[in-house]
């Protein structure tokens, strides 16, 4: 699954729990002094040895580009790219040290005019072959690259993945104790949001990320849908034996939803997707659209990438307010 199907940049929403869960920055290790390597690490069937921390990376796709910054890196990037929102407010000053190389994948061009020695990409179209920067392509150039572990080609990405995605970037960069802080404080919130539910009903979820004539939704196989569990929901699509697809509205009606997780991203604005739910006739009878019952997610709270945490915690007080 090839994620973005989208425009660009509206506004995120503020999450100052992860400011907390940020490492400050700080120069990035020298490959003469660091400790831990040579290190390998096996990345969506891909084996690298690293024999010192990459020095050149660059990130494509925003939750990728955040670990990074949570993890104090910004000195070891030489760009980056595809916003889907507004950066963290706790990550805006080093993000805007960084070059932007484009708004959304730079050309294959672009990308090896930056000189990286490390390419780390967020969905899989980060590496489309067509476009001339598959892992392939440029392990030939002399690029070592990553590939986020939600679309690595088998699997359900669940929380633990995100912790080991956490501790295999700081590992490769030198930096395995500003990691495991991270990790430790970011396992605090999802308990905390844990102990509060618990004995909660869950509540049965449709994700609508965007679609006319059909549904695009989350499914089973990406970290959105334990998002949706760990937050006391249920997702009405967790059988779509992928991250992300398309759904028909037939179906919607037939699994009677009880709330509607909106994502927040692009040109088309929250308002805008509400009222086209709204004014389906043929949803009328759905629980969620008929007693109006709506939770909204920023799309970059919702995949694999430091965001969650919080998110889970963000998500449960809108599925569950009276916890």
């Amino acid at each position: 699954m090839s994620r973005p199907r989208r425009t660009l940049l509206p506004a995120a929403l503020l999450l100052p729990l992860l400011a907390a869960c940020s490492a400050p920055a700080a120069q990035a290790p020298d490959a003469a002094t660091a400790s831990g390597f040579p290190y390998t690490v096996s990345n969506c069937g891909v084996k690298t040895t690293f024999t010192a921390p990459p020095k050149r990376a660059v990130t494509m796709n925003q939750h990728v580009t955040e670990v990074m910054l949570a993890l104090g890196l910004e000195k070891s990037l030489v760009g980056t790219a595809y916003l889907d929102d507004t950066v963290l407010p706790a990550y805006k000053k080093a993000y805007d040290s960084v070059p932007v190389l484009a708004g959304e994948y730079p050309s294959k061009e672009a990308l090896l005019a930056a000189n990286p020695d490390f390419v780390y990409g967020g969905y899989s179209s980060a590496f489309a072959s067509k476009d001339g920067r598959s892992r392939d392509d440029l392990k030939r150039a002399g690029i070592a690259t990553r590939l986020n572990t939600e679309y690595c080609p088998s699997g359900s990405p669940s929380v633990d993945d995100l912790y080991r995605e956490v501790e295999e970037v700081g590992r490769t960069f030198g930096v395995p104790d500003r990691a495991a802080t991270w990790v430790r404080e970011a396992r605090t919130t999802v308990a905390a949001t844990e102990k509060r539910l618990k004995g909660t009903e869950p509540v049965s979820v449709f994700v609508y990320d965007s679609g006319d004539k059909t549904a695009f939704t989350a499914g089973g196989k990406g970290i959105g849908n334990e998002l949706i569990t760990r937050a006391g929901g249920r997702n009405v699509f967790a059988d779509l034996d992928k991250a992300f697809g398309d759904a028909t509205w037939e179906q919607v009606v037939a699994r009677k939803p009880e709330v509607v997780v909106i994502y927040d991203y692009g040109s088309t604005t929250v308002e805008q997707k509400k009222k086209r739910l709204l004014d389906d006739p043929a949803l009328k009878d759905v629980p969620a659209i008929r007693n109006r019952r709506f939770a909204v997610m920023p799309l970059s709270d919702t995949v694999l990438g430091v965001r969650v945490p919080t998110a889970v915690d963000k998500l449960a007080a809108q599925l569950h307010p009276a916890r």
